[in-house]
């Protein structure tokens, strides 16, 4: 039998997003239990290729840089993924990657169904209402429950200011991906 290869270092994509970390190891194989950023995680189950790397408060950690896994399998486990990779045998193995954050490159995401997004793809758009008066730049998304919330920054008075504007279709006229631009229902006033 040959002994599984051991993680390999390795540059991390251009386009990588952090995607989840490792909370701890599942069963006794060396599977590991993942906690996704997003409710829905499917690009964890489209990619084979996750880079690791330590967590970012750690002063010492089991490897330093870029880790690459090769995933042979990954399922939903209630809120969590769980995930076997070609490298990790074993329950010790796993339980060393316990913390370690996980990217995942952006090419390899599942292609967004008509008027879906990802969040990654939001962040740096510019904000302009029907007007074409320029309203911020997206700058993060919350979650809200029922919604999310684009939080776009812009100058006022000098002073960098936050603004919310709902994600909705009452409020979003257009996502324009590659022109960079969001056209909102949406004053200066609101």
């Amino acid at each position: 039998m040959i002994p599984p290869a051991a993680p390999e270092p390795a540059e991390l994509p251009a386009d990588a997003v952090e995607v989840g970390r490792v909370l701890d190891a599942w069963g006794i194989k060396g599977w590991l239990k993942i906690q996704p950023y997003s409710a829905s995680p499917e690009a964890f189950f489209s990619s084979k290729r996750w880079y690791l790397q330590p967590p970012e408060r750690a002063a010492k950690y089991v490897f330093t840089g870029t880790l690459l896994l090769k995933i042979k399998d990954a399922r939903q486990h209630g809120a969590s993924v769980v995930a076997s990779a070609h490298e990790v045998q074993g329950r010790d193995a796993a339980e060393a990657l316990r913390g370690a954050r996980i990217f995942i490159a952006r090419s390899s995401f599942p292609t967004p169904q008509e008027g879906e997004y990802y969040w990654v793809d939001l962040i740096g758009l510019s904000v302009v209402n029907r007007e074409g008066v320029a309203l911020g730049e997206v700058v993060d998304l919350m979650a809200t429950g029922p919604q999310q919330v684009l939080v776009l920054r812009h100058e006022e008075g000098g002073k960098a200011r936050e603004r919310m504007i709902p994600f909705v279709d009452a409020y979003i006229d257009s996502v324009d991906l590659d022109a960079k631009r969001i056209t909102a229902d949406w004053q200066l006033d609101y």
